[in-house]
């Protein structure tokens, strides 16, 4: 039988993702820059409050003026012009409650308007295993039902389940997963932990993957949370390092991205190494991340900001830097949304928290 995740089991849920604290999502003393510059301020003074009082929010989906937030204690936040109407959803496993886990990545379909299908990751606990699983869900009255599982036993554990879902330029999904802190899996092809994964919207596996009966599209991630494609069709994804050198990466099908042999700028034969990281001594905990103009934005987490990372200048930079954590960034033409995870039992909650936030770009 169908597991109905009210809102009172998600705030259930909620308390007890958030008991343990890792060494990825954790609390940092690095939050961002001290005294704001006068431009900072300006940014600042241009950011608006969409909506409030959301419950941990982890993706963010747009169809037309209305957005769709996953939230990990199992609901998703429909959001009307400002309002926040709080839909249940229906999963066949009960969520995990262990720290990161729920329900994380949520997209929604192409074709969304007409058929109200979307496609969700999330947590589970099924006896003593810890696993994920990718699937489809309907909207029924306010209801996202599980109708469809389009891959189960992806490994999770304790902590590093990845989680991110995007729809990339070739109409393809694409999941990121963590290692479930067993790093050796990373480097293991046959196993689904530690990758980036690539299928057709129905679970089964695209005829040009690199690996034959397989949907491993990239492999040697640790936890990679964030997805994005420029205009030429470049693949970009940010990833957690071991509490220090976190990467932002240039994806490409097949190659080996080096965790746990490699990490930050070190390099190896056959390994890929960052398009840049925050070396040895700074943590982001990056998340979500989109791309306009030239620029990556991506969410930090214990990096307490946006950092927009410029393609053209190489050059990072940090804004928004009062809002605490970040988790992820939806861009729709000139202006960026965000939103904050500051009552995920790591942050420093404001009032209202979380919220999700709009931001004119130019």
């Amino acid at each position: 039988m169908k597991k109905m995740l009210t809102l009172f089991t998600g705030l259930f849920l909620l308390s007890g993702c958030a008991a343990t604290i890792s060494e990825d999502e954790g609390t940092s003393t690095e939050s961002g820059s001290g005294s704001l510059t006068t431009e900072e301020s300006s940014i600042n003074s241009a950011v608006e409050a969409v909506a409030e009082n959301l419950a941990i929010p982890w993706s963010i989906q747009r169809d037309d003026d209305v957005f769709y937030l996953s939230e990990r204690g199992g609901t998703v936040a429909k959001i009307t012009d400002g309002e926040v109407e709080r839909q249940s959803v229906s999963l066949e496993k009960e969520l995990s409650s262990v720290s990161e886990a729920g329900l994380l990545g949520f997209v929604l379909a192409p074709d969304f308007s007409d058929s109200q299908t979307a496609i969700a990751y999330y947590t589970y606990e099924d006896n003593s295993d810890i696993l994920n699983r990718i699937v489809e869900l309907n909207l029924v009255d306010d209801d996202w039902q599980e109708t469809r599982v389009l891959l189960d036993e992806i490994p999770s554990g304790t902590h590093h389940h990845g989680g991110r879902l995007a729809i990339g330029p070739d109409d393809l999904l694409y999941a990121t997963t963590g290692d479930a802190s067993e790093p050796e899996i990373a480097q293991d092809r046959n196993s689904l932990g530690g990758k980036i994964l690539r299928m057709n919207l129905d679970g089964t596996i695209p005829e040009d993957n690199p690996i034959e009966d397989s949907y491993v599209y990239s492999y040697g991630h640790r936890n990679a949370q964030g997805l994005v494609w420029d205009e030429a069709g470049k693949m970009y994804s940010s990833e957690h390092g071991a509490s220090r050198n976190d990467e932002i990466n240039v994806i490409e099908m097949g190659k080996n991205y080096g965790w746990p042999i490699i990490e930050g700028n070190e390099t190896q034969t056959g390994m890929e190494s960052p398009l840049f990281t925050s070396g040895n001594n700074t943590t982001w905990a990056p998340s979500g991340m989109d791309y306009r103009d030239e620029t990556l934005y991506i969410a930090a987490l214990r990096g307490n900001a946006v950092l927009e990372f410029d393609l053209e200048s190489n050059t990072l930079s940090e804004m928004l830097t009062e809002y605490g954590r970040i988790r992820d960034i939806y861009i729709e033409g000139e202006t960026m949304y965000f939103v904050t995870n500051n009552r995920d039992g790591r942050g420093s909650p404001q009032q209202n928290d979380d919220k999700l936030y709009r931001l004119p770009l130019d």
